[in-house]
């Protein structure tokens, strides 16, 4: 006798919840629908989809996460898959949530953390979603600040000058996690002077040899360090410094994640970094992250994304800021232009940037993060810009002039500068020229792990294709090959 298939349960808990938000099924779907398309699905759910889920019938791939946070959204607090009777997804929606607490943006990030550790390799195939740019960069702009991020039973207003207590020694070794911070430690100044020595190792390693080196030590550093002291105890001015802290190495993983071509995953880490950066009260910083998720839509050609991200950057941080980041503001919305070939508007940018670069002086109070944008670095994004445009001789002065000036510690731009000197010398017809640049360029990538840095080096062979049959260009592939 063949065996009859299981019976499905009705979904009481997604029938209460509809209740309670006062949805109708066909409202339901239309929602879920709305947030598909925030995040570039096309779903197409209607009132006979949630009678199905009602019966029991278990909705597939991310859609229990999107209707979790249709219903977040509705009612005004965290509810995921299992809350509705919903089968956990794969974590394809999770971590594009601008979080409503700092609490809950540690919840979040915490989470990614965890994940993109262990052996969860989906992370890093998830698809960067244009769409999913637009609600964490409008939140931002518009959200207001936390008013409270102390955390503990009494916290105190601050812990400076406190110390790190001794380790015990002899104590047996934790087998997950060794000298591990108990819960609810105090976090003291020592805590995150050390977070910030760690950002700074491992951004002096990916520059010079590429996001892969040691993305994944960054990693299990913020989840094994950096997860515990945002769980401890510390009061309101230790508690804005460590959020800034956790937003910089979150940031970093962002782009180290980025340079290895796990691009949706570093969209994740920035949308979370732009989280912490505001629980930290640094509007500045969070500017930052929207200029690296600017950087990001530049690279996969989402030129008009790159504009809006950079310009809301620009209203975030109003006219106040420094004039270095006014200029790294003006020069990331000329590359966006630069991708859509607007001549006029990345011009405009880019005069802007120059001007407020020149206005800049010696003893002016900058943040850390924007030190780096000299004119070495303004002359890169300028070349850039110029390629981009086929404006090749202009692309090739300001590549030229920032290779003079860009210290040899930034490697991997440098690299990426001279692939654009080789491409715009190739648009000016000095093919031999382009192809011993272009040669030196794919030795360069060939020692770091940087996705990023092969790209460019392919797009330049791209660029090559018309000349195939030329000597230089077939002496070219010969050493190249040889790599």
């Amino acid at each position: 006798m063949t065996e009859r298939p299981p019976q499905r349960m009705p979904n009481r808990q997604l029938a209460a919840l509809i209740a309670e938000a006062g949805f109708s099924n066909a409202g339901l779907a239309r929602r879920v629908d709305q947030l598909g398309l925030e995040h570039g699905l096309d779903l197409r759910y209607d009132k006979t989809s949630v009678t199905r889920w009602l019966r029991g019938q278990q909705p597939r791939g991310t859609t229990p996460a999107l209707i979790a946070e249709v219903f977040t959204r509705r009612l005004g607090r965290r509810l995921s898959a299992q809350d509705l009777g919903l089968d956990a997804c794969a974590p394809v929606y999770a971590g594009l949530e601008f979080a409503s607490s700092p609490e809950e943006a540690v919840d979040i990030v915490s989470g990614l953390w965890r994940k993109d550790s262990g052996s969860h390799t989906e992370l890093r195939k998830i698809a960067f979603t244009p769409a999913g740019l637009v609600v964490p960069s409008r939140d931002w702009l518009i959200g207001r600040a936390d008013e409270r991020v102390a955390r503990g039973p009494n916290p105190a207003p601050s812990t400076e000058g406190a110390r790190v207590p001794a380790q015990t020694r002899g104590a047996p070794a934790q087998r997950q996690r060794p000298a591990e911070r108990a819960p609810g430690s105090r976090v003291t100044t020592g805590d995150i002077a050390a977070l910030r020595s760690v950002g700074e190792l491992f951004r002096t390693i990916d520059h010079a040899y590429g996001g892969g080196h040691a993305r994944q030590a960054l990693v299990r550093y913020l989840e094994h360090e950096t997860e515990p002291m945002l769980r401890g105890t510390y009061g309101e001015t230790t508690g804005r410094r460590l959020f800034a802290a956790a937003a910089d190495l979150t940031r970093l993983a962002g782009w180290t994640s980025y340079d290895i071509a796990a691009h949706g995953l570093a969209q994740r880490y920035y949308v979370q970094a732009l989280r912490l950066a505001q629980a930290a009260g640094d509007r500045a910083y969070g500017a930052y992250v929207l200029v690296t998720m600017s950087r990001q839509a530049v690279y996969l050609g989402h030129g008009r994304e790159a504009v809006q991200l950079a310009r809301v950057a620009q209203q975030g941080v109003g006219s106040g800021a420094a004039p270095v980041v006014q200029a790294l503001l003006h020069a990331v919305e000329a590359r966006g232009h630069a991708v859509l070939g607007e001549v006029r508007a990345c011009s405009a940018s880019l005069a802007r940037a120059e001007r407020a670069l020149e206005s800049a002086r010696p003893g002016d109070d900058v943040p850390y993060w924007v030190r780096y944008f000299d004119e070495a670095e303004l002359a890169d994004e300028l070349a850039h810009c110029h390629r981009d445009l086929q404006q090749y001789r202009a692309a090739a002065q300001h590549a030229e002039r920032s290779l003079q000036l860009r210290a040899a510690a930034y490697a991997r731009s440098r690299l990426f500068c001279r692939v654009v000197l080789a491409s715009a010398r190739l648009g000016l017809g000095e093919l031999e020229q382009a192809c011993q640049l272009g040669a030196e360029a794919a030795q360069q990538a060939s020692e770091m792990r940087s996705v990023r840095a092969l790209e460019y080096v392919r797009d330049f062979e791209r660029r090559l294709e018309p000349y195939r049959d030329a000597s230089a260009v077939r002496a070219y592939r010969e050493k190249v090959a040889a790599l």
